[in-house]
């Protein structure tokens, strides 16, 4: 059992109810006199805020309530503490995927907002930075640390800018626990002093936590002296300021560690302490973890009996709370004690308990993992477009400063002499520019399409690495993955370019076919002709073909029982370059049934992201660029699929 790092959400918990709900009578007599609309949906947020320490049925709402009236005025910064209130509820239920949506719906709107010079800049700023702390705590919560630190390190600048000391503190300590989850001890430590000294000058109550983080700092890197002190400079803050959770840990760290330095009894004696801590607010989580931490000690000293007491005290509270992970611990422990007691059938029982526990947590994860994964896909997908847009509207700004300054520019100096040439030069200019303009609008929008492909086809490729780990066992995963670090340095290679030569996209088609040759225990064969006449500088846009190289292996040759065959072919057909993929599968007819009849239906984006990207092509290059899909027939047997992509002619120059 570790150490435990608290994190101090931006949601700071009252220790006085009687002082809370006082202030939400006082602000609910306020809102039943108000009549003006901003106002009261100031006063809703603020209710809102109130009731996240006791309820956030109310907290949601009183900020939904809010949501609704601010979009009715249109008041964007009550708005979006209202998304930010929403989203806070949505933390405190354990609701993470739909708080991420609110908090990226808040800092949009402060986005927005930021660069109006109304009475509310600061607290759009605040808002904003509001929203990428929490951004940055549902982040760390998931373990996705680089983004959670990302997020982190934009809300602090913003409160380092307003010098707001307090939520800088919450900050450092937060960005701390990132880079101790990191194993960056040193640079952990560093954010950690930081926000004690910040919280020394405060008199913050809620540097009891902060120290007992750099205590356990310390612990790790054996500074056993300095964490002595810490941990007494912690335990007297907690004194002062009472927080019964937070002691309750500060009790289980320090029993940690005397375990570390030897001193059992001091250990035992403070994990008692934590079990009485914890029970007086009836934290049954922490009475469980307590419980395993003693359960090991007398395990370690050949005190079986004491051991398998404490085991079975935290099994009955773990399944009462539903907390997999301590039921998985707890059966372990218990298994360990019956082997060492020399009763081989009671170990063996809960050892199989124990992996019960184990899969069920395992498979637990492994949903979670993948809701996550889901979520951060949309919402990377989502950033990237908001960025394009953002580009997008720069140019365009840029363009217009540069259009109003030739116009000045010209009129100063034919404007009198030769107007009427000049205004024959200055409309070819604005049509030039307009041209240029369309062009590079076409681009960037080919470019939005392809940020939307490259998430696709890796999420796609590391959903079959992790099925091919699953069947086929450590070592070809390792041939699976070095091939894969290939295909993605290939990948990234080209994903900024909008066209790259055509042996490029056959070196990535190879590439990926022996991937998935790997994967389906070379369940097909391929190969890939490319026609004498296409010359070397001959370009094609990256990732076109690999959908429906994709849609032949999963849906055309995998399905059939036979040995399959994929065939490729890049050939020059008048004014335009034909790509052909061509399987010997089940066909298209009866894929599209299988789809229809199947259980888990799937909604495939690539092929939609295919056909935008097609369209855009065309309208840049005024060619033909299609693709068609037929059956192929062999005496009016289903004999396969072909699909034919016409390009225009392009070249890298």
């Amino acid at each position: 059992m570790k150490s435990k790092l608290v994190l101090l959400f931006f949601i700071t918990f009252s220790l006085s109810i009687y002082a809370q709900n006082s202030k939400i009578d006082s602000l609910t007599n306020v809102l039943n006199r108000t009549k003006n609309d901003i106002d009261k949906a100031q006063i809703l947020n603020a209710i809102a805020d109130e009731y996240k320490t006791s309820d956030p049925k109310k907290m949601m709402q009183f900020a939904q309530k809010a949501l609704l009236l601010a979009q009715k005025i249109k008041f964007k910064v009550a708005e979006g503490n209202a998304y930010l209130n929403i989203g806070n509820a949505n933390i405190i239920s354990g609701n993470y995927p739909i708080a991420l949506q609110n908090f990226t719906s808040a800092s949009e709107l402060f986005e927005d907002e930021k660069d109006s010079n109304s009475k509310y800049a600061t607290d759009v700023k605040k808002g904003l930075a509001k929203a990428f702390g929490s951004m940055g705590i549902v982040f760390s919560e998931q373990s996705n640390y680089s983004k959670a630190l990302h997020y982190y390190l934009k809300s602090v600048k913003i409160y380092e800018d307003l010098k707001d000391a307090s939520k800088c503190a919450k900050l450092y300590n937060n960005i701390g626990i990132v880079y101790k989850s990191q194993a960056s001890d040193f640079k952990a430590l560093e954010y950690f002093l930081k926000a004690q000294q910040i919280q020394e000058t405060l008199n913050d109550p809620n540097i009891g936590i902060t120290l007992t983080n750099i205590a356990n700092s310390y612990l790790k890197q054996k500074s056993y002296d300095k964490a002595f002190d810490y941990y007494l400079k912690a335990k007297k803050s907690l004194d002062a300021n009472p927080n019964p959770r937070a002691l309750g840990e500060w009790y289980n760290n320090f029993g940690l560690f005397f375990k570390e330095t030897k001193n059992t009894s001091k250990a035992i004696e403070n994990w008692n302490s934590a079990v009485t801590t914890f029970q007086t607010i009836d934290d049954k989580f922490g009475v469980a973890d307590t419980y395993l931490h003693l359960g090991q000690l007398y395990l370690e000293q050949n005190q079986t009996q004491k051991a398998i007491q404490m085991a079975q005290k935290a099994l009955q509270l773990a399944n009462e709370l539903g907390v997999l992970e301590q039921r998985m611990l707890s059966q372990k422990l218990l298994s360990d004690c019956y082997s060492k007691q020399n009763n081989p059938t009671l170990a063996l029982v809960h050892y199989k308990l124990y992996n019960q526990a184990k899969d069920s947590l395992v498979n637990e994860e492994t949903t979670r993992k993948s809701v996550e994964a889901e979520m951060n896909f949309e919402f990377d997908k989502k950033e990237a477009l908001h960025k394009k847009e953002l580009e997008k509207k720069e140019i365009l700004l840029k363009e217009e400063s540069k259009r109003n300054t030739m116009q000045l520019f010209f009129a100063l100096l034919f404007g009198l002499l030769l107007f009427g040439i000049g205004f024959l030069i200055y409309n070819r200019i604005q049509l030039k520019k307009t041209l240029t303009l369309q062009k590079e609008l076409a681009e960037y929008e080919q470019k939005a399409l392809h940020l939307q492909m490259n998430p696709h086809f890796v999420f796609n490729c590391l959903g079959s690495i992790s099925s091919f780990i699953v069947n086929n066992g450590t070592e070809s995963a390792v041939k699976y993955l070095a091939k894969f670090s290939k295909l993605m340095r290939l990948t990234l290679e080209y994903s900024k370019e909008s066209l790259i030569p055509i042996d490029k996209e056959i070196e990535g088609l190879e590439n990926y076919l022996e991937l998935e040759q790997l994967r389906f225990n070379n369940k097909f064969s391929f190969f890939i002709k490319k026609d004498q006449l296409i010359e070397d500088d001959m370009a094609i846009p990256p990732l076109l073909l690999q959908p429906f190289v994709e849609n032949a292996i999963i849906h055309g040759v995998i399905p059939k029982k036979e040995m399959g065959t994929i065939a490729i072919h890049f050939t020059i057909e008048k004014e335009s370059l034909v790509c052909t993929v061509e399987d010997n599968g089940i066909g298209f007819q009866q894929s599209q049934l299988a789809k229809e009849n199947s259980v888990v239906v799937h909604k495939s984006m690539a092929l939609d992201i295919t056909k935008k990207r097609l369209e855009m092509i065309a309208s840049a290059a005024h060619q033909k660029a299609d693709f068609t899909i037929e059956e192929l027939k062999n005496n009016n047997q289903t004999s396969g699929t072909k699909v034919v992509l016409h390009l225009p002619i392009q070249y890298i120059s």
